[in-house]
């Protein structure tokens, strides 16, 4: 559900963009305090949720296909705010080296992807049913499917009033709405057992980590299997995604009977002229294109790391600048 730049007016792209913008700052302030124990894991996570995006399934019946978004479940094992982020900085990547979805769209995208999901439909209604050690798989199943259903659904909404306010397309609102929604439910409900699925393994394996509020646990044999498994389904089952368009191309397809959307003026031109600089791999147009994109989240998060624990030490170093001669003068 990647929005391109032709769907979006610089003014709504200024408008949810500030929004985003927004949420990202609360974001990382709310995280700050766990942050270095959390980011490994937020990389690997986001790794893993890159590469499962890769992997668009057919939906029968409609010359259509799909793909999760990855909220709901980055949110169940990281809490929403870090999820947000997670989800965030694979929309960038995705945007800028891959050019899946545009620079002016970034914001849109961000908002009908990772901020429903992540800071909606999770806290809304899987965070307050899911109890702990009183969870069961058939819960979290009917949690998950639900969730990511109503997720899929309002993103699928936010799109379509996105490109109604933002006016640069002949799209009528109604019959996009009417193609919009019936796809992104099937989406919703298969995202939603997918993401039921990984979560029922982990319960059997790891409940702990379904304990999001929980920011020191033991992670490295999940971080090095998350890992694996990233570059597994980025390598290997991502040649076996299905090539019809996705839901919001389906959508736009029908609507326009095939021709393209494609909006013209200056903002849009120098969008496209900085995506086609910065876009080393566009439409994932190698194999490699999916284990280049995990495994950079991964490192990443690994230098960010390493850059936070190094910053006490700093900070402490300058907060006695008296330390260092004051125990020469001692040895003297």
């Amino acid at each position: 559900m990647h929005m391109s730049d032709a769907l979006v007016s610089p003014q709504v792209a200024l408008g949810v963009g500030t929004v985003a913008a927004v949420l990202i700052a609360t974001a990382i302030k709310r995280v700050k305090p766990y942050i270095n124990e959390q980011l490994p894991l937020m990389g690997v996570l986001g790794a893993f949720v890159f590469a499962a995006q890769m992997i668009n399934f057919t939906i029968p019946g409609t010359g259509s296909s799909g793909h999760i978004t990855g909220g709901i479940l980055l949110a169940s094992l990281l809490g929403p705010w870090a999820a947000f982020l997670v989800l965030c900085s694979v929309l960038i990547i995705q945007c800028f080296l891959f050019a899946d979805g545009g620079i002016l769209a970034l914001g849109c995208n961000m908002v009908n992807m990772a901020a429903i999901s992540c800071l909606i439909a999770y806290p809304m209604i899987f965070a307050p049913f899911n109890r702990g050690s009183h969870n069961t798989i058939g819960r979290i199943t009917l949690l998950s499917i639900l969730t990511c259903l109503v997720s899929g659904v309002l993103g699928a909404v936010m799109v379509t009033i996105e490109t109604e306010f933002s006016g640069i397309t002949a799209l009528p609102t109604a019959e996009f709405l009417s193609f919009m929604l019936p796809i992104h439910v099937v989406i919703g409900l298969m995202e939603g057992v997918a993401t039921a699925a990984v979560l029922g393994m982990i319960m059997k394996s790891r409940p702990d980590l379904l304990d999001n509020t929980n920011h020191n646990h033991n992670t490295i044999i999940p971080l090095t299997l998350l890992t694996l498994t990233s570059l597994l389904v980025a390598g290997v089952l991502s040649l076996l995604a299905s090539s019809s368009p996705d839901g919001l191309e389906w959508s736009i397809m029908n609507v326009t009977r095939g021709e393209e959307v494609v909006a013209t003026g200056v903002l849009h031109n120098m969008a496209d002229t900085v995506q086609q600089t910065t876009a080393l791999l566009p439409d994932y147009n190698s194999s490699w294109a999916g284990i280049v994109g995990s495994l950079l989240l991964i490192v990443c998060a690994l230098i960010v790391t390493y850059m936070l624990r190094r910053r006490p030490h700093s900070r402490s170093q300058s907060c006695h600048p008296h330390a260092e001669p004051h125990s020469s003068h001692e040895k003297e």
